[in-house]
Protein backbone atom coordinates (compact mmCIF):
# COMPACT_ATOMS: atom_id res chain seq x y z
CA UNK A 1 0.00 0.00 0.00
CA UNK A 2 1.22 3.52 -0.55
CA UNK A 3 2.09 5.82 2.10
CA UNK A 4 -0.29 8.32 1.23
CA UNK A 5 -4.03 8.46 -0.06
CA UNK A 6 -6.90 10.82 -1.47
CA UNK A 7 -10.11 9.56 -0.35
CA UNK A 8 -13.30 10.26 -1.97
CA UNK A 9 -17.29 11.20 -0.72
CA UNK A 10 -19.87 12.11 -2.28
CA UNK A 11 -22.36 13.95 -0.66
CA UNK A 12 -25.97 15.37 -1.60
CA UNK A 13 -25.29 19.69 -0.36
CA UNK A 14 -22.83 21.93 0.02
CA UNK A 15 -23.43 22.22 3.70
CA UNK A 16 -23.02 18.42 4.07
CA UNK A 17 -19.88 18.50 2.73
CA UNK A 18 -18.51 21.11 4.35
CA UNK A 19 -19.31 19.69 7.62
CA UNK A 20 -17.66 16.48 6.85
CA UNK A 21 -14.69 17.98 5.56
CA UNK A 22 -14.20 20.52 8.42
CA UNK A 23 -15.02 17.59 10.72
CA UNK A 24 -12.15 15.10 9.00
CA UNK A 25 -9.87 18.18 9.51
CA UNK A 26 -10.35 18.93 12.80
CA UNK A 27 -10.31 14.91 14.12
CA UNK A 28 -7.25 15.01 11.95
CA UNK A 29 -8.07 12.06 9.65
CA UNK A 30 -7.09 14.20 7.05
CA UNK A 31 -4.97 16.70 6.42
CA UNK A 32 -6.98 18.96 3.55
CA UNK A 33 -10.39 18.03 2.05
CA UNK A 34 -11.46 19.59 -1.13
CA UNK A 35 -15.10 20.26 -2.22
CA UNK A 36 -16.32 20.12 -5.81
CA UNK A 37 -19.41 20.64 -7.25
CA UNK A 38 -22.32 20.00 -8.26
CA UNK A 39 -21.39 16.67 -10.34
CA UNK A 40 -24.25 14.53 -11.57
CA UNK A 41 -24.42 10.96 -10.21
CA UNK A 42 -26.39 8.13 -11.94
CA UNK A 43 -26.40 5.20 -10.26
CA UNK A 44 -28.80 2.06 -9.28
CA UNK A 45 -30.36 1.93 -6.09
CA UNK A 46 -32.64 -0.56 -4.50
CA UNK A 47 -33.53 -1.25 -7.88
CA UNK A 48 -34.03 2.10 -9.84
CA UNK A 49 -32.35 4.12 -11.60
CA UNK A 50 -30.64 7.35 -10.44
CA UNK A 51 -29.65 10.80 -11.45
CA UNK A 52 -28.85 12.98 -8.78
CA UNK A 53 -26.68 16.20 -8.06
CA UNK A 54 -23.71 15.93 -5.05
CA UNK A 55 -21.00 17.12 -3.80
CA UNK A 56 -17.44 15.68 -3.89
CA UNK A 57 -15.08 15.43 -1.27
CA UNK A 58 -11.51 14.54 -1.99
CA UNK A 59 -9.34 13.88 1.53
CA UNK A 60 -5.99 13.52 1.57
CA UNK A 61 -4.36 11.34 4.50
CA UNK A 62 -1.29 9.04 5.29
CA UNK A 63 -2.55 5.53 4.70
CA UNK A 64 -2.31 5.00 8.20
CA UNK A 65 -5.46 7.06 8.98
CA UNK A 66 -7.27 5.42 6.30
CA UNK A 67 -9.34 3.39 8.42
CA UNK A 68 -9.96 6.60 11.44
CA UNK A 69 -11.10 8.68 8.29
CA UNK A 70 -13.41 5.85 6.91
CA UNK A 71 -14.46 5.04 10.35
CA UNK A 72 -15.46 9.10 10.74
CA UNK A 73 -17.05 9.29 6.95
CA UNK A 74 -19.22 6.59 8.14
CA UNK A 75 -19.87 8.37 11.77
CA UNK A 76 -20.59 11.37 10.02
CA UNK A 77 -22.52 10.54 6.68
CA UNK A 78 -26.04 10.36 6.37
CA UNK A 79 -25.90 8.19 3.49
CA UNK A 80 -26.91 4.62 4.43
CA UNK A 81 -23.88 3.47 1.67
CA UNK A 82 -21.95 6.14 1.54
CA UNK A 83 -19.25 6.24 -1.64
CA UNK A 84 -15.96 5.80 0.11
CA UNK A 85 -13.21 5.34 -2.11
CA UNK A 86 -9.20 5.19 -1.37
CA UNK A 87 -6.56 6.00 -4.13
CA UNK A 88 -3.10 5.34 -3.88
CA UNK A 89 -0.74 8.60 -3.96
CA UNK A 90 2.15 7.25 -6.09
CA UNK A 91 4.15 10.19 -6.10
CA UNK A 92 3.86 13.77 -4.77
CA UNK A 93 6.02 16.63 -3.10
CA UNK A 94 8.02 15.65 -0.15
CA UNK A 95 7.32 18.73 1.78
CA UNK A 96 3.48 18.63 0.78
CA UNK A 97 3.51 14.72 2.28
CA UNK A 98 5.59 15.85 5.07
CA UNK A 99 2.70 18.06 5.95
CA UNK A 100 -0.25 15.85 5.58
CA UNK A 101 1.55 13.56 8.19
CA UNK A 102 2.45 16.28 10.85
CA UNK A 103 -1.25 17.54 10.45
CA UNK A 104 -2.82 14.12 10.94
CA UNK A 105 -0.80 12.90 13.84
CA UNK A 106 -3.37 12.30 17.02
CA UNK A 107 -3.40 14.96 19.45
Amino acid sequence: MADHLTVLTTTDSAEKAQALAAGAIKARVAACAQISAPVTSVYRWEGDVNTDQEWQVLFKTPATRYEALEAHIKAEHDYDTPEIIATSIVAGSAEYLAWVEEETKPE
